[in-house]
């Protein structure tokens, strides 16, 4: 059984959370067996993450405990970036990559992870939701017949991430042409724009007109 939330140790002096750790266990008790790991920030917020399979049964669960706000839904791509940061000098030696895939908060098995968030109306309390994503498959269940709002989110998501949502009734793109080739948001899509000229990193700073004659007159 894992820790509910990394912030409850009773033996150290690290802040505690009563009201979001009764209600991360009410919520991993409703969802019986669904949740792989969990973690609470003691007065900030809440993270779960859930087992593919239960992904549509964790949204109708979440809305029945009174979390019926949807915030949004995305994906994250944890592998770092073997292009580097933006802010990299590139004339400067290259730095050494980081290769370790690492998921963050709840934890995770794969590089890419479905997040979405919803809270109670009326409160502060709000819960950030994870699940896996199968690099085979590429896809999960749509969460479309739970909160409508997901719509627009699951398409943007397949758009940039690549990955798919059965049940979803248009997954066509919004923002790239139909014919477009890859996914921009994933960590190995190369965005030549910053290969170029890295963003914001080092910048060409050109003269602005007169700055030459105003130069030379204050060195006469």
């Amino acid at each position: 059984m894992f820790p509910l939330s990394s912030t409850t140790d009773s033996t150290t002096d690290a802040p505690r959370d009563e009201i979001r750790d009764s209600e991360i266990a009410r919520v991993i008790a409703a969802l019986d067996g669904a949740v792989l790991d969990s973690l609470v920030k003691a007065n900030d917020d809440m993270w779960i993450r859930v087992s593919p399979d239960a992904w549509v049964t964790t949204g109708n669960t979440l809305k029945s405990l009174g979390y019926s706000y949807f915030c949004f839904l995305s994906a994250i791509d944890w592998m770092p970036s073997p292009f580097g940061k933006g802010e990299d000098d590139p004339t400067a030696p290259p730095k050494e990559r980081e290769t370790a895939v690492k998921q963050g908060y709840a934890g995770g098995s794969t590089r890419f992870q479905v997040l979405a968030r919803v809270m109670q109306p009326f409160s502060s309390l709000g819960i950030n939701i994870k699940v896996d994503v199968d690099e085979t498959a590429m896809a999960i269940d749509s969460w479309c017949g739970v909160f409508a709002g997901a719509n627009w989110h699951e398409r943007e998501t397949h758009e940039m991430f690549g990955i798919g949502f059965h049940g979803h009734p248009d997954l066509r793109n919004m923002y790239l042409p139909t014919d477009f080739e890859g996914h921009p948001m994933r960590k190995d899509f190369p965005l030549l724009a910053r290969i170029v000229k890295p963003w914001p990193g080092i910048v060409d700073v050109e003269p602005l007109p007169g700055d030459d004659d105003e130069e030379e007159g204050a060195a006469s």
